[in-house]
């Protein structure tokens, strides 16, 4: 059978992108999400690919209708990214334990009742990390991901459902919008129009690109995994001034329009955990096609 991908939160940034990758590389993509706004995937896909896309207004906290969804477009893959992110998950806990934990014991729930084979690639967070590297999250969302990784863990004991958990840290890219994180993507945005911008945080961190983590979710769901594994996303720490520094490089126009709050992230400034075999482009490379991106958007708008 060819693979037939559910892409559960397909309108976020990464899953417009694995949604993207996938129909470019002539896979079949169902696109479940309780959203309608396809403005990232207008962003890194062509009229031409979105038409490839079938879409589900769906919600993970429906079991029922996930079981419907799986059997109905026969999916052999799941890339489950669906949550809310941290500044929602503080602004409404409940709902946010409802999507992001519940959510996902319902996909996991589903593809045990379809008999799925192949894993479930899930997000996970570096947040599931504090400031030392230690395994102790300072924010409801870091807690709600660790439940998801100790979930995945006993529906490979009980039921044996294979999955692989990725964590990425600080996603940049096109269609990289909201959230304290997406500063720096929205500072390339700026700078391909020539703007100023201050991002709101600063010190050393991990940036990692986002078609590059949506590779990693595509080939983690085509792996021969078997067990319940979580893994870092792979990248190298950068302090700020070397993100402001390509940016420059890529946009020197933007010279001196870029700043930041030199105020760390409450995260280690390197992921402690094993790495996830996967491809990462240089920061620089990484950096210019953002803004080549921006600046041919701008001008086909």
């Amino acid at each position: 059978m060819a693979d037939r991908f559910l892409v559960t939160g397909a309108l976020g940034c990464i899953g417009a992108w694995a949604s993207a990758l996938l129909v470019r590389e002539g896979a079949s993509v169902v696109a479940y999400d309780l959203g309608d706004d396809d403005h990232r995937l207008r962003l890194v896909a062509t009229p031409e690919e979105i038409a490839e896309i079938a879409f589900v207004r769906g919600d993970v906290t429906s079991l029922e209708q996930l079981e419907r969804t799986l059997a109905e477009h026969e999916i052999t893959h799941i890339v489950h990214l669906a949550a809310l992110q941290v500044p929602f998950v503080k602004a409404n806990p409940p709902l946010g334990a409802q999507v992001n934990v519940v959510g996902t014991v319902d996909v996991f729930e589903a593809a045990r009742r379809r008999g799925l084979a192949t894993p479930i690639a899930y997000a996970s967070t570096a947040a599931v990390y504090d400031g030392r590297g230690h395994r102790s999250p300072q924010t409801l969302y870091g807690v709600f991901k660790v439940a998801n990784e100790g979930t995945a863990g006993v529906y490979w004991a009980d039921e044996g459902v294979t999955s692989v958990g990725i964590r990425p840290y600080v996603v940049f890219g096109p269609g990289r919008d909201q959230g304290l994180t997406s500063g720096p993507t929205l500072a390339m945005q700026a700078a391909a129009q020539g703007e100023p911008y201050r991002i709101a945080f600063g010190g050393r961190t991990e940036l990692h690109y986002a078609p590059d983590v949506a590779r990693g979710f595509i080939t983690a769901a085509r792996s021969q995994a078997a067990g319940a594994f979580a893994y870092d996303f792979p990248g190298t720490s950068v302090h700020m001034t070397e993100v402001v520094a390509a940016i420059e490089a890529a946009a020197p126009a933007a010279r001196g329009l870029v700043t930041f709050d030199d105020v760390p992230l409450p995260f280690p400034e390197e992921l402690p955990g094993e790495r996830l075999d996967a491809q990462v482009t240089p920061l620089d490379v990484a950096v210019r096609e953002t803004i080549e991106h921006f600046r041919s958007a701008d001008r086909h708008a």
